[in-house]
């Protein structure tokens, strides 16, 4: 027997989730790892969990229809992880290879069939962090990758404004566009993190809460928006956004935690016609990945692109992941258990 904390959806939030709360640490100290039924799945002793802005909309009441399925009350939540495998009833999968995909937020997880099979083994041969996996080297850094390349189209000499950019995300983005030639601006929310923008190369990083961003961008119009946040952010590149320009939405994270009545009612988008623009979303996991997870390993490895991670040591009742969402975290949110 061996003790399993897990992190369980316990009640349906209305705004910010609160921790303990709306998640909460359960913890079975009499978890056995040895027995317990796989059912056609493996058992994955976590090393890494991921936490993300999209899990916010998980947390939300069945009858809501989306994109992912809503988490079930009184049980985990799943996130992308990274573990070892432990026991498998998969005879593609052995003892001791390293799984990575979604699995339950916590220690020990039993990955059902379903979820084996969107996962994938990986054999690390760059030898890259548990948490890196499941950050630059996992959907954060797949999310940057084909929003930039199969949505933004990017060409050198253009450019790209970044919201959030000191994010999970927006820190990827910035670095691959800089690295194709383009003229990059970021935003972020403290001085700290700006001065992290400036280290990773963006040619014009500011704080959105001491500067102007419509300044900003009068002065730097872009040809292409990576847009985090969604709000008034959004309604201002409206306004200073070249003809022809992209719009790439990722998320729309001001917006997640505050009730309907409260959330910003953008007002320009008549410029999607008069400026011609394209203004497109994704789900990272409709796209193909093989490039992706050739390319990306080897330029986090070789120091190429950089990376910030926010790295919080077990599972806690909710705290890291209100942090996340409200942007208290550096860099990429990742529980290690190492």
């Amino acid at each position: 027997m061996v003790s399993n904390a897990a992190l369980y959806y316990k009640k349906p939030p209305h705004g910010a989730p609160v921790p303990g709360e709306t998640l909460q640490r359960v913890v079975d100290d009499n978890f056995d790892a040895d027995n317990v039924p796989l059912n056609g799945g493996i058992l994955v002793q976590s090393k890494a969990l991921s936490l993300d802005p999209y899990m916010r909309g998980r947390l939300r009441d069945p009858a809501i229809k989306s994109y992912n399925q809503p988490f079930e009350l009184n049980k985990p939540i799943v996130t992308l992880g990274v573990g070892v495998v432990l026991r498998s009833d998969d005879p593609s999968i052995k003892p001791g290879q390293i799984f990575k995909g979604l699995f339950d937020l916590a220690e020990y997880a039993v990955v059902p069939p379903a979820l084996v099979k969107i996962g994938r083994v990986i054999e690390n041969k760059e030898q890259l962090p548990w948490t890196t996996l499941v950050g630059a080297a996992g959907m954060p850094g797949a999310t940057a990758w084909i929003g930039l390349y199969d949505i933004g189209k990017p060409k050198k000499g253009e450019t790209i404004f970044v919201s959030a950019a000191s994010g999970a995300v927006g820190q990827i983005v910035g670095q691959l566009a800089k690295r194709d030639g383009l003229f990059t601006i970021g935003s972020a929310g403290t001085d700290e993190k700006v001065a992290f923008l400036k280290e990773i190369g963006y040619d014009v990083a500011f704080n959105y809460k001491t500067e102007s961003t419509q300044k900003i961008l009068e002065q730097h119009p872009p040809d292409i928006f990576w847009d985090n946040v969604g709000g008034e952010t959004l309604d201002i590149v409206y306004n200073t956004i070249k003809q022809k320009g992209r719009i790439i939405a990722c998320g729309a994270i001001s917006q997640y935690n505050l009730p309907e009545e409260k959330k910003y009612g953008v007002k320009n988008t008549a410029a999607i016609v008069t400026k011609s623009l394209r203004h497109e979303g994704f789900i990272v996991s409709q796209f193909p990945q093989d490039e992706f997870n050739e390319k990306m390993p080897p330029l986090v490895k070789s120091g190429e692109i950089k990376i910030k991670e926010h790295i919080i040591k077990g599972i806690d009742n909710g705290e890291a992941f209100l942090d996340m969402l409200e942007g208290r975290n550096f860099g990429k949110a990742v529980i290690s258990l190492e």
